[in-house]
């Protein structure tokens, strides 16, 4: 069965979204949503959704490299536990240790934008990597 995956990179400030579909195994950015009065962008969040229909709903979950939760860590767990009330979706925790990192590589590596556009593009990259992590441990 094919099935299309939404990816969260949960930030303080923005999300990045990605989509995956599991035929391929493979992902792409779609947007970064802002804050709004510091909260998540629910009506776009609900948009994307409707619109690309996903079976499972992922967001990293930021840690140290020595496995212990950073503060955000709490704060991306209670989104996913707010994606799973509000849509009944399935949302998984996945391990987002070094995505920022690894983002910022691919971008550098393909890209020959400058730091501020390429600044605009690094959480949906997360996101993108937080599903293809996913994919690469099923």
């Amino acid at each position: 069965m094919v099935s299309t995956i939404l990816g969260f990179d949960f930030g303080s400030k923005k999300i990045g979204v990605a989509v995956g579909q599991s035929l391929t195994q493979t992902a792409s950015g779609l947007e970064t949503i802002q804050f709004v009065n510091k909260k998540p962008d629910w009506t776009r969040i609900e948009k994307l959704i409707k619109e690309w229909q996903p079976d499972t709903l992922l967001v990293g979950i930021p840690y140290n490299m020595d496995g212990t939760e950073q503060p955000i860590s709490k704060k991306a767990r209670a989104f996913a536990q707010q994606l799973q009330e509000r849509f009944s979706l399935d949302v998984q925790g996945v391990d987002e240790r070094l995505s920022t990192r690894a983002s910022w590589q691919l971008l550098s590596e393909h890209s020959t934008n400058s730091y501020q556009k390429k600044r605009k593009h690094i959480d949906q990259v997360c996101a993108t990597l937080i599903i293809e992590t996913w994919f690469s441990s099923y």
